[in-house]
């Protein structure tokens, strides 16, 4: 993959990763203004209580804290805005009929810059894990550490 000329800042929601198992992933464009799109940009964003939700046909993230930019003046956008999702109408339809199964919703993963310098958003049809799975997380974690740990003393 050809690298890009700019810095490609990622957004991770490691919150949903560990409360969430992740069944299926997409990747949809997401509608921005221009002093969101900066503040991206600078990895201003919390994802850590963001979701997205169907209204009628089109889904949309909510609680997506895009901190304002410094520089925006009366041009600023509001931060906790919800943000029309773009993906496709067969990628939709596959979702909505998901999300309707019991325990699947749909979180954000994680926000990126396409190659072209698109923002783009990671989002997951997730089933939240019980305490026990929450615990093996934690724990094959700690063995990969410490695997990691080894190998470089090495």
């Amino acid at each position: 993959m050809k690298e890009s000329s700019f810095k490609n800042p990622v957004i991770n929601n490691k919150r949903a990763l560990f409360e969430y198992e992740v069944m299926e992933k997409f990747i949809a464009g997401i509608m921005l203004t221009g002093t969101e799109v900066k503040s991206l940009r600078q990895g201003k964003a919390n994802m850590g209580d963001a979701f997205c939700q169907f209204d009628k046909n089109d889904l949309w993230v909510k609680h997506l804290n895009i901190s304002a930019y410094e520089k925006g003046s009366h041009f600023n956008h509001e931060p906790m805005r919800e943000r029309k999702l773009l993906l496709k109408k067969r990628e939709l339809d596959k979702l909505k009929s998901k999300v309707k199964e019991r325990g699947f919703t749909i979180v954000p993963i994680s926000i990126f810059f396409s190659d072209r310098g698109l923002a783009k958003i990671e989002i997951g049809l997730v089933r939240g894990k019980k305490t026990h799975d929450k615990r093996d997380s934690i724990k094959s974690r700690e063995q990969k550490r410490e695997l990691d740990r080894i190998m470089k003393e090495r």
